[in-house]
């Protein structure tokens, strides 16, 4: 696979400083700001998240990480051939552009480097038959340091017309799919190693549901999510709890302008000689392995009503 990464996202957002502030309390680091800007950085993938100001909140683009001009022709050259190509992709010496007809979201493919990451020492663990630790606690609760996401892992867009959104990101833009949600409410697509660095799911107006973003352990998980929630459970969404596609553990919380942001760790990892089969899942299978059921608003965010009443704008 030419693409190696999920690169960066652009949120479109009413209240740039509110939203902001939640990112920065959420780990990520202010690397750069203007007046009609603000960009955050992770740990190990750089710049990975630009706020711009928007009447509501939306995806804006989307960013690829490639390696090198040739992956720019060849996706040049699919977008050529795909019957979703649009007239208004574009192809310079180092990015490629192209819109996405029904959500209007701009994806970008770059060349850029591959991310290497130095693993954390592993926590010794201690599980039936198998003694790691003795006369010592986990180093798990003994972290102080503040919770830092290492990198975006994925990004959830609603669309109107999941199979037209679907296969422009496949056959145009070149990822490969992963799993299914049954009766075409979804599809988990990968631009990487990573199960899935997208999700297009169904949905009555087009919108972004929320950003994942990595941290090392189920540890990190619930103590960036604790701490997130100390002064604000309002912020609280769902969480913890194990999914299915994918397999990781998750946390999910609501910034100031609505999108949900999922703190994420020890999802599936896909080789690109891996055999792996698409499975189509049905029900509470396609949200979850385990945890507390997800509330309403997760799957229907209380919002999309008033994103609804306001769709002839996009």
């Amino acid at each position: 696979m030419s693409m190696h990464r999920l690169a960066g996202i652009t949120l479109g957002v009413p209240d740039l400083e509110a939203v902001g502030r939640y990112y920065e309390e959420f780990g990520l680091r202010r690397s750069r700001e203007t007046e009609h800007e603000l960009v955050f950085s992770t740990t190990d993938g750089g710049e990975q998240l630009r706020l711009v100001p928007a009447p509501f909140r939306r995806l804006v683009a989307v960013t690829i990480g490639v390696d090198d001009p040739d992956d720019l022709g060849r996706a040049a050259a699919r977008l050529g051939r795909a019957a979703v190509a649009t007239q208004s992709s574009k192809s310079t010496s180092d990015g490629l552009a192209a819109v996405e007809p029904v959500t209007g979201v701009r994806f970008e493919l770059a060349v850029q480097s591959r991310v290497g990451q130095t693993p954390e020492p592993a926590s010794p663990v201690n599980s039936p038959g198998r003694i790691e630790r003795t006369a010592a606690r986990t180093p798990g609760i003994l972290r102080e340091k503040r919770v830092r996401p290492r990198r975006l892992g994925h990004v959830v867009l609603g669309s109107t017309d999941v199979e037209a959104t679907s296969a422009f990101i496949t056959e145009g833009i070149g990822f490969k799919v992963s799993d299914l949600v049954g009766g075409g409410h979804g599809a988990f697509l990968r631009c990487s190693t990573d199960h899935h660095n997208m999700l297009v799911q169904k949905a009555p107006v087009n919108f972004v549901h929320h950003s994942a973003w990595q941290v090392d352990d189920i540890d990190e998980v619930g103590r960036g999510a604790m701490g997130m929630l100390e002064d604000h459970p309002e912020r609280h969404v769902w969480g913890l709890g194990r999914h299915h596609a994918g397999s990781n553990f998750f946390w999910y919380l609501r910034d100031p302008a609505g999108t949900f942001s999922e703190y994420y760790s020890d999802l599936d990892d896909i080789p690109e000689d891996a055999i792996w089969t698409p499975e189509v899942m049905e029900g509470a299978r396609g949200l979850f392995n385990w945890g507390p059921p997800p509330p309403p608003s997760f799957v229907n965010p209380e919002d999309l009503a008033a994103l609804m009443t306001g769709a002839h704008t996009r």
